[in-house]
């Protein structure tokens, strides 16, 4: 093996000799940097202003072309010696022909009469055809004048091909034509001309060719639809999905750097057609690009200049650098000789060389100051290590006590929870179970070894539960927020044998940060489930049995009000009326039971077509106008924008027992003479209904319970106002069915606002 000999310490003029060189290398390495960007910028700025006026002189020169064809074809369309009844076919065709002749780009040019059947045109080609399906011949009847770049097929076998056309790409043409009129302004027909498109390629290599061999720059002319009409190879009738169009369409020109298909990066300069003067323009857009590694060519060459001349600078200031670290550092080594001195003991100062500079001169006196100070510290360490063990001693014994006291609350929570009636239940954030107390363990049939360290999932958790039990960990998890602490909640679990039963359930979670827990206890509400179905069944038993006596009494009771017996008393017709109120109420008593009963049970029938809203708020509406009437109430509904077409697919009758029922207490809770509001509006994907009365509102104590069954504010309403105190769990019941919900809004003295908020669906499907 070898053995390397130590490397000798460097001494500060080596350092900062390094340092003045490396100083040199960075300036210059940040000297070619800036270089670069600057001259980067300046570079993209001038090419890429270039590149748009190219855009811009391509886009201006195509319009002007483009409108003095618009301006000549309407032209042509009010010639006498084209239009007038009295010239033949022949002369009208010699002269669309010499009118031809004037401009090689016009491919074609035919009249048509306003059936569509060309009637002359040039060459004679195509007289006689049927063009009324091409778009030209309509939109010209309709006012619109100008086609985009198409091709034409049956035309482009006739015409001949031109030399400078290429021979791969198929004939495409651009439609101008105007309606053409007899002399009392009656259409007589339609003037068309196709233009080859040959005409675009002319002008886009008049203006791009001086200069693409030298800045090998490319052009595309692109329609409004993104489809490339003119362009390179690769992309010519393909659609385009680049920033540069689309900043084209808001910004009227300009240029960006971006992406293409073909993977490299590119220059591109846009410009939007505008139309000119009359032209409206058919929204073609410019581009003309430049390939980045072309167009910054000159940044590289400038780059490579400043580089060697930043290498030539770095080595003289390097040869400099090494003559100032010598200067610099020879009285700081004076001052390191003084300091081993002191080490060694033959000195109790340090003294600085002759021709120190101020610096050292300072750091001197400072090495001197600290030199007395760490003596005295010397000194006073001394001292201290001879108190310290007493201090270590009553430190420790403050620990233990601390620790003791720790670890007797530990043991009181760890009794109250074994010694509490209901299982407890300790979670982790992962759901894995950290604690699980005896009365758990009589619940479950798990032992607290067996239950430790397992998914909580696993052990209690019936299996078509667990799937969201995990959802609500992972959520929790991400967002630090579960919908199933701090209050009281009612779940199924499974024990150790498979047998599933109620439970009732309150967590919490307990500790910070990584040390949180979920603590859950749970008590056994098997027996008190049991009481309940039984309590139900005696409850929907009992209102079967009374429902039909109960009709025939009212029936009875109705028919002897109304008289059918005969004039009675006054008396006796006093107390039938009450008897008859109080069947009444008996009958809503039993009607709103089963309807509990059923909803409970689930076999409330629903019974859903989509349906406008505002005919069955009307229905409710009118139905309870006369109950209103015995209360001196008014009624008034408020229909919002749009209410007529409101759509929402509900069971007609059932939501119409929920806004009877709302208008109900409404206008019970109403002072003779108020007002009771019904408003029907969209809000966004919802339908909302709103009775709003002004009544004395709801007390606060009862708001969180007043839609359970059988709740009422005070003992006394029943009996002043009447009711069964099921009316609103039955609607919340109904409204949540049909996927919505229910609310309110109340203000003492003020009055209560219920809103019912629905799906809403477009429209009544046919």
């Amino acid at each position: 093996m070898t053995i390397k000999p130590p490397s000798l310490p460097r001494g500060l003029g080596a350092y900062l000799a390094l340092a003045f060189s490396a100083l040199s290398i960075v300036l210059t390495l940040v000297l070619v940097e800036v270089v670069e960007r600057v001259a980067t910028d300046q570079v993209k700025t001038n090419i890429g202003h270039g590149l748009a006026e190219l855009a811009l002189q391509t886009s201006d020169k195509l319009d002007r072309g483009m409108f003095e064809r618009y301006r000549e074809v309407r032209l042509m369309a009010q010639r006498a010696d084209l239009v007038a009844p009295q010239v033949d076919a022949d002369a009208r065709r010699r002269v669309l022909e010499s009118i031809q002749d004037t401009y090689a780009y016009y491919a074609w040019i035919g009249m048509t009469d306003l059936s569509g059947k060309v009637l002359v045109a040039t060459h004679g080609l195509l007289e006689g055809a049927d063009v009324a399906k091409r778009p030209w011949f309509g939109n010209a009847l309709r006012g619109v004048h100008l086609g985009d770049v198409h091709e034409a097929v049956l035309l482009a076998k006739l015409l001949p091909k031109p030399a400078n056309e290429p021979s791969n790409e198929p004939k495409r043409f651009v439609d101008v034509a105007f309606p053409y009129a007899d002399s009392e302004g009656r259409p007589q027909g339609v003037l068309g001309v196709h233009m080859s498109w040959q005409w675009a390629r002319d002008v886009e290599h008049s203006i791009i060719e001086p200069i693409r061999a030298r800045r090998q720059v490319e052009s595309l002319i692109v329609g409004a639809d993104g489809m490339v009409l003119l362009g390179p190879p690769g992309l010519q009738g393909r659609t385009l999905d680049q920033d540069s169009f689309r900043r084209a369409q808001r910004e009227p020109g300009g240029y960006l750097v971006e992406a293409w298909p073909d993977g490299r990066s590119y220059l591109v300069g846009f410009s939007k057609s505008k139309g000119y003067d009359t032209y409206p323009g058919l929204g073609w857009t410019v581009l003309v690009r430049q390939n980045l590694d072309n167009a910054y060519l000159p940044v590289k060459r400038i780059r490579q200049q400043a580089l060697i001349s930043g290498i030539v600078l770095a080595f003289l200031f390097s040869l400099a650098g090494v003559f100032a670290a010598r200067r610099i550092t020879r009285p700081l080594a004076q001052l390191a000789q003084s300091a081993q001195r002191i080490q060694r003991g033959d000195a109790e100062t340090i003294a600085p060389g002759a021709g120190s500079y101020v610096e050292v001169l300072a750091l001197a006196n400072s090495l001197n100051a600290l030199v007395a100070d760490l003596l005295q510290r010397k000194e006073d360490l001394r001292e201290l290590n001879l108190t310290l063990e007493q201090r270590v001693e009553d430190r420790t014994r403050k620990l233990e006590r601390a620790l003791a006291a720790v670890q007797a609350n530990e043991r009181r929570i760890a009794t109250i929870i074994e010694a509490a009636q209901d299982a407890f239940v300790g979670v982790d954030l992962h759901g894995r179970v950290t604690d699980w107390n005896s009365a758990a363990e009589r619940m479950f049939g798990w032992t607290r070894a067996e239950a430790v360290g397992r998914s909580l999932a696993e052990l209690v958790v019936p299996e078509r539960y667990r799937e969201s039990f995990d959802k609500a960990v992972r959520a929790f998890n991400h967002n630090g927020h579960v919908g199933l602490l701090d209050r009281r909640l009612e779940r199924m679990v499974v024990d150790r044998k498979g047998r599933e039963f109620p439970i009732e359930m309150t967590a919490g979670l307990a500790g910070t940060h990584e040390a949180a827990f979920f603590s859950a206890f749970l008590h056994d509400i098997s027996e008190r489930k049991k009481v309940e179905q039984m309590k139900n069944e005696f409850v929907s038993t009992v209102s079967h049995e009374l429902r039909t006596p109960l009709t025939s009494i009212r029936a009875s009771l109705s028919m002897l009000a109304d008289g059918m017996a005969g004039e009675l008393p006054a008396d006796t017709k006093g107390l039938i009326d009450i008897a008859y109120q109080s069947c009444e109420r008996l009958v809503r008593l039993v009607n709103d039971v089963l309807d509990i009963e059923k909803i409970e049970s689930g076999n409330m029938e629903f019974e859903r077509a989509a349906q406008p809203l505002q005919p069955l708020v009307e229905q409710a509406i009118a139905g309870m106008q006369g109950y209103a009437r015995q209360f001196g109430v008014t009624i008034a509904p408020h229909y919002g924008e749009g209410s007529a077409a409101l759509v929402a697919e509900v069971d007609h009758d059932r939501i119409t027992q929920v806004l009877t029922n709302l208008l109900s207490n409404a206008i019970k809770f109403s002072p003779h003479g108020g007002r009771v509001e019904v408003r029907l509006s969209r809000d966004g994907a919802k339908a909302m209904l709103a009775v709003a009365d002004q009544g004395p509102g709801i007390p606060e104590e009862f708001r969180d319970r007043i839609f359970q069954k059988f709740a009422q504010a005070d003992a006394t309403d029943s009996r002043q106002k009447g009711g069964t105190g099921l009316g609103l769990s039955i609607c919340r019941s109904i409204v949540e069915e049909h996927g919505g919900t229910i609310a309110f809004e109340s203000a003492p003295g003020v009055g209560t606002v219920f809103r019912v908020a629905l799906p809403a669906i477009e429209s009544v499907p046919t």
